[in-house]
């Protein structure tokens, strides 16, 4: 059974990582990937598994497939996941432009942004130290402002 994915080219770059490792290409696969590259926000496999259930019944995707299926994708570098312990991992699509994170350790609330500041001090960084820079991720840890007891009250 046929899918309309809505974007070829992320399916065209999966079809092209399994022929060169020699894998077959499946729907579920395509899927998943799908589901991921579509979804605004980070998801973790249980949910991602959800997804999967309400939306492509039809391919009975298990819980396991699902797990097999994000390895793989994140090791052929087609998304990226944020590490969250033992509380497992939240995936994204890599088609996204490049953005940094702000992560709550209480709700798991993750904020998405860019600075061109940061962005330049990391290139003055790497220039003063002869470094080349071929790829970066940034992650902020701390409280949003729901979970933040501290500013609670404030007005």
């Amino acid at each position: 059974m046929a899918t309309d994915f809505q974007n070829n080219e992320v399916i065209d770059q999966l079809k092209t990582v399994l022929k060169d490792k020699g894998m077959k290409y499946t729907e579920q696969r395509a899927v998943i990937l799908e589901i991921i590259t579509q979804i605004n926000g980070h998801l973790n496999a249980e949910e991602i598994h959800g997804v999967v259930k309400n939306k492509y019944p039809q391919y009975n995707i298990g819980i396991a497939t699902v797990y097999r299926t994000l390895n793989f994708l994140e090791e052929a570098d087609l998304i990226s996941s944020i590490s969250f312990g033992t509380e497992g991992k939240k995936y994204e699509g890599n088609q996204k432009t490049h953005h940094d994170h702000l992560i709550c350790t209480q709700c798991g609330l993750i904020i998405e942004f860019v600075d061109p500041l940061i962005e330049q001090q990391q290139d003055v960084i790497a220039k003063e130290n002869k470094f080349k820079i071929t790829g970066h991720t940034m992650q902020l840890y701390g409280l949003c402002p729901a979970c933040d007891s501290t500013n609670k009250g404030d007005k």
